[in-house]
């Protein structure tokens, strides 16, 4: 079984140190900050956007926390002024959220 990212033990804690009640996951200490749905096939964030920033950001190694800021903002302004790319996301969720509603709420990944 594979574990999330942020469900490492060391990972929370550094986490917990660097951005102290400012991170949302698993094993954040603040009681309304719950991971978030888990569900990609519902999800465009989670299904589109933060795959394409990580691709985009993690094209080259990085050199230093400095270094991934900025590209993170470089990133997230391409993908912001990409023409079209939000409409994509938004047809692809309704599409989702059909097949859904097919399926009677059960697995539809395969209607898609």
């Amino acid at each position: 079984m594979a574990l999330h990212p942020t469900f490492s033990l060391a990972v929370r804690q550094f986490l917990n140190r660097k951005f102290a009640n400012r991170w949302i996951g698993r094993g954040t200490q603040r009681p309304n900050h719950l991971w978030p749905a888990t569900s990609p096939d519902l999800n465009p964030v989670d299904f589109f956007l933060w795959g394409q920033l990580k691709s985009l950001v993690y094209a080259t190694p990085i050199q230093n926390e400095e270094d991934l800021r900025n590209r993170i903002i470089d990133v997230r302004e391409r993908i912001r002024n990409t023409p079209g790319i939000f409409e994509r996301v938004r047809q692809s969720m309704e599409r989702r959220v059909e097949a859904c509603i097919m399926a009677a709420g059960g697995h539809f990944q395969q209607l898609l």
